[in-house]
């Protein structure tokens, strides 16, 4: 959870309290950059957060409905918000989702769980939420957007809040996504792949690099998708024509990031062919070589049941590709345990793919039926006890070859971006390798430094001999 519990504007006229709102930002990244473009545009127009429900004029959750998890958390957040405050503006996946025995177009559940909240959108409605805002919060008679104060290292000028620290942010280059992958409802609350203009994406990564971030972290449904609604047509950055397509993205963002010294992160890359043309980027240093890649499975005929996109059966012979082509290229990846009609056989298939693919970072969910996906029909439902069994076992494999790959980290000289770094560093830090995405990956935990004079300093990068590991993570003497 995101809580931005500091002013983000002061914009009314002199001796006028403006109106406080408080914000909670719940799930994914994506979501992050969501509450992101409202706190912008609520910093625009001269409203200022507040640090708890209590006090605040309103309340707005941002919400997350992807998995039963996820909808519990909302839900009772939302439920929090209301009893200590009393004016409440959902948003967010959630927003978008049906009530019980109604389908996803039906009655909301939101309004069914709580039907005192003022008003419920879906995700990416900045306008929708302003709108209600307006309503039952009118806006400050004086804004200025140059009245937001110098101090708020999250506003970063052209690019808006940001809800990360100052020295790493969220990209989000398209909204939704065209597959239908039968475990999945996020299409039916994002809606269907709409990209973001080239220029208005280069152009917002160019405000972020200027204002600090050293590490740009590429986001959205299904990255390598990236220009496929719009025919990959060609736009423009500084009049320069740029086509719409990952790759040009990506090339366009290496040479935007370079004189920054600045890293490009990509994530959700599904494996199709095109993501072939990346490797030599990564390789040449351009861009990290590191892909989330959403794998899910392994085994053909489960890929089919999950209707997985890019010829599943093939992500095998592509990763090993990739890695003759980029040989410090790290994957990340999530993956289904005990999804319907999965044999032992199957399983089995995946443990080994883990083995033989060698993803270096591994997360897995034991299969969990959720409201509305096409999955809950498939025949050869498995008990709750299996699914967490195999959950289990995979990830004891996944752990015993991400260790082993961390391993032969030591004695390698690593380029680290600190995180955090008390009292200059003297005692040490805590920063990330290029093998590591803030929050989801393991980190490095830095020794003090030998010299004397060798300071460390949060949002700067720094050489370190890796000297150990323990557990996900890395030991590293700054040099």
């Amino acid at each position: 959870m995101q809580d931005t519990a500091s002013p983000v504007a002061s914009a009314t006229a002199a001796g006028a309290r403006p109106p406080h709102v408080a914000f909670v930002s719940l799930g994914c990244p994506k979501a992050l950059t969501d509450s992101e473009l409202i706190l912008t545009q609520l910093s625009a127009e001269g409203y200022q957060t507040s640090k708890s429900f209590i006090g605040a004029d309103l309340v707005i959750v941002n919400t997350c409905g992807f998995i039963d998890d996820a909808v519990r958390e909302s839900l009772d957040t939302i439920g929090e918000a209301l009893a200590a405050n009393g004016k409440v503006i959902v948003t967010g996946c959630l927003g978008a989702k049906g009530g019980k025995d109604t389908g996803v177009g039906g009655d909301n559940l939101v309004r069914q769980m709580h039907p005192s909240v003022l008003a419920v959108t879906g995700p990416h409605a900045t306008q929708e939420v302003m709108d209600a805002v307006h309503l039952h919060v009118p806006k400050p008679h004086d804004p200025f957007v140059d009245l937001v104060p110098e101090q708020r290292a999250q506003f970063r000028g052209e690019a808006g809040i940001k809800l990360t620290p100052r020295h790493y942010a969220y990209l989000k280059i398209s909204e939704g996504c065209n597959h239908r992958c039968t475990f999945c409802i996020i299409p039916s609350m994002r809606g269907d792949l709409v990209s973001r203009p080239v220029g208005d994406v280069l152009g917002e990564a160019r405000a972020l690099f200027v204002s600090g971030v050293k590490e740009l972290l590429i986001v959205s449904q299904d990255t390598s998708a990236y220009g496929v609604d719009v025919k990959y047509r060609t736009g423009f950055f500084d009049g320069r024509p740029v086509k719409t397509r990952m790759t040009e993205l990506c090339d366009a963002l290496a040479e935007l990031a370079k004189p920054f010294g600045a890293w490009v992160r990509l994530h959700y890359v599904y494996p199709y062919p095109h993501v072939d043309e990346l490797l030599p980027m990564m390789a040449a240093g351009r861009v990290l070589p590191y892909l989330d890649v959403p794998f899910q499975h392994s085994h053909p005929e489960v890929l089919r049941r999950m209707k997985r996109p890019a010829s599943g059966e093939r992500n095998l012979d592509r990763l090993l590709k990739w890695r003759q082509d980029c040989p410090e290229l790290v994957i990340r990846s999530t993956f289904i345990a005990g999804f319907p009609g999965e044999t032992e056989a199957q399983f089995q298939h995946l443990l080994d793919f883990v083995r033989e693919a060698q993803i270096d970072r591994a997360g897995c969910f034991a299969y969990s039926p959720v409201q509305g996906a096409l999955a809950n029909e498939l025949d050869g439902a498995l008990p709750t006890e299996l699914r967490e069994e195999r959950r289990a076992r995979f990830m004891a494999v996944a752990e015993a070859v991400s260790t082993a790959r961390l391993k032969r980290r030591v004695g390698a000289t690593m380029q680290v971006l600190i995180d955090r770094a008390p009292a200059l560093g003297r005692k040490g830090g805590v920063g990330r390798s290029y093998a590591d995405a803030p929050e989801i990956d393991g980190t490095v935990r830095l020794l003090p430094p030998e010299k004397a004079s060798k300071t460390l300093k949060v949002g700067e990068f720094t050489r370190a001999r890796i000297v150990g590991t323990e557990g996900h993570d890395l030991v590293g003497q700054p040099i």
